[in-house]
């Protein structure tokens, strides 16, 4: 069996018409007629679940199941990981990477691409470090993307994308439209092969929120180029500090949102195609997800990291094709979470999953052998409030910031400073400190220059407690916390079972102020 994974990042499900008519935050259907033609063949999934937030901590838990953020920040693939594509090689399994994530690229990332036999990198989105000309970049993209300091030398300077972008002509210029190129051309040629795994990883619909003709229109009434309309907003509250935006620039800002998500969908309608082209529905099994949602004045938030985990970011779309299975275009409300795609994905390959991986293959849920799946699923940021839920509820736990939580790694990375020079860590101590390894690692606090309360100042996305029934509250609007204290009691102890079933550290419970079950 052939597979082939295809994430789109930063994609809500509510934006998507599979899951839902309309999505929440605006009142006009969005166009996604391929991920919905996909989905009517598929099994697609209800409940599935974010574990490890945001970008590269998501990609270890697909690519080498193992739930990090309850030991370790963003940061390189380990060397004691088994990763997807270096397991199916040892098979003769042929492995290919087509992606504009440029976050595998950047400092705090290594190892996610090497294992591949091939890999095509779109180049230019976002901050990657591509092209230093022009010295000044078009001035209105400038003001449109926020890019405050296009002379400046800092890493991560917006005024990167306005030179990365600056030559784009039409549509076929801009990323989703040559990543989805290359991954037809790619699944055309591996077709060759006797086996082949296949990531096609678009960082779209991720912002900026810069689109083409026709999708930038497709939306709005407004001037796409109007410099006072941003495609590129800060993140933080919508109403307040450097991310405030008028009721005119958050709609301006979900338009481009939902732009590119069209536009994502009419290029991931190619890789149907080529698949129908090729015959290979029978031989291959297909899954799409994505690894965060993103929050578009939900709660008065735009953006993701600061607001405490809703739904919209941490509830994510998730469909499987599999050619043996009798449930197309079926809805299954078995709780999965994102690190139970490792397994999934080496089971549809044939292979089996090394003991220790912390995900459970979701396979026999497709295959209509199951119905149910997890008992809980368990996700947040290191370092930051502690999520769980049982599929219904969902409560979020304070991080009480007792004591800073220890970063576990090999490597020296900055658990603050993903994207910068790594800093010597002069305080690690080495040792055996992981339960799914007997590697020694290093374990060290962050770095916290600005003061020993610096963790605090990243890591507290709420400071009481947080229960919601989703079945009844599905926008997470009414917290129950204080109203219905047998359910926090019951979805405290549950955060503590899955805590101790993954033999979390003492320091993730001293951090949070939790008890260990009796």
């Amino acid at each position: 069996m052939n597979v082939l994974l295809v994430s789109i990042d930063s994609l809500r499900r509510d934006f998507l018409g599979a899951y839902r008519d309309t999505p929440d935050v605006v009142d006009y259907e969005v166009k996604t007629e391929n991920l919905d033609r996909f989905a009517e063949r598929a099994t697609v999934f209800d409940a599935n679940y974010a574990g490890s937030l945001p970008c590269m901590p998501a990609r270890r838990e697909w690519l080498a199941g193992v739930r990090e953020f309850l030991w370790r920040s963003w940061g390189p693939i380990e060397p004691f990981d088994r990763t997807i594509p270096q397991l199916a090689r040892e098979e003769d399994i042929v492995t290919q990477l087509v992606t504009d994530h440029y976050h595998y690229f950047q400092h705090g990332a290594r190892g996610y691409f090497e294992d591949f036999n091939g890999f095509d990198f779109v180049r230019g989105h976002e901050y990657d470090a591509w092209k230093t000309a022009p010295r000044e970049p078009d001035s209105e993209l400038i003001d449109q993307i926020n890019a405050n300091s296009p002379e400046s030398q800092r890493f991560l300077n917006r005024a990167a994308y306005a030179r990365n972008v600056e030559e784009f002509d039409d549509y076929s210029d801009f990323f989703a439209p040559k990543v989805f190129s290359k991954a037809v051309e790619r699944i055309e040629g591996n077709s060759k092969w006797d086996q082949w795994f296949t990531y096609v990883d678009s960082f779209d619909v991720h912002e900026p929120f810069h689109c083409p003709e026709p999708y930038a229109s497709m939306y709005t009434d407004e001037d796409p180029e109007d410099v006072d309309l941003p495609v590129w907003p800060y993140y933080g509250r919508v109403k307040e500090g450097q991310s405030e935006l008028s009721k005119r620039e958050l709609d301006f800002v979900r338009s481009q949102f939902a732009g590119k998500v069209t536009m994502v969908d009419e290029q991931f309608g190619r890789l149907l195609d080529k698949l129908d082209e090729e015959g290979l529905w029978n031989e291959t099994m297909v899954v799409v997800t994505s690894d965060h949602g993103y929050f578009l004045g939900d709660h008065g938030w735009i953006g993701k990291n600061d607001p405490p985990v809703y739904d919209v970011l941490a509830r994510t779309p998730l469909m499987v094709w599999h050619p043996d299975s009798d449930r197309e275009g079926e809805h299954v409300d078995a709780l999965t979470s994102a690190v139970d795609l490792y397994p999934t994905i080496l089971e549809g390959l044939g292979i089996n999953a090394p003991e220790w991986t912390h995900g459970h293959s979701h396979l026999p849920v497709t295959l209509g052998e199951h119905d149910d799946h997890r008992d809980w699923a368990l996700y947040g940021y290191w370092g930051a409030t502690m999520n769980v839920t049982d599929g219904q509820y969902t409560y979020h736990h304070p991080n009480r910031g007792a004591e800073p939580p220890l970063n576990h790694s090999t490597s020296m990375v900055n658990p603050y400073g993903w994207f910068v020079p790594p800093e010597v860590q002069q305080e690690a101590t080495a040792g055996e400190f992981l339960p799914y390894t007997d590697a020694p690692v290093w374990r060290y606090a962050p770095s916290n220059q600005d003061g020993p309360e610096e963790h605090l100042k990243v890591s507290v996305q709420h400071d009481e407690p947080l229960l919601y029934d989703t079945e009844m509250d599905r926008r997470q609007e009414t917290n129950i916390a204080d109203t219905d204290a047998e359910k926090q009691s019951e979805m405290l102890n549950l955060l503590v079972d899955a805590m101790e079933s993954l033999e979390a550290p003492q320091t993730e419970f001293d951090r949070l102020e939790l008890g260990r079950s009796a």
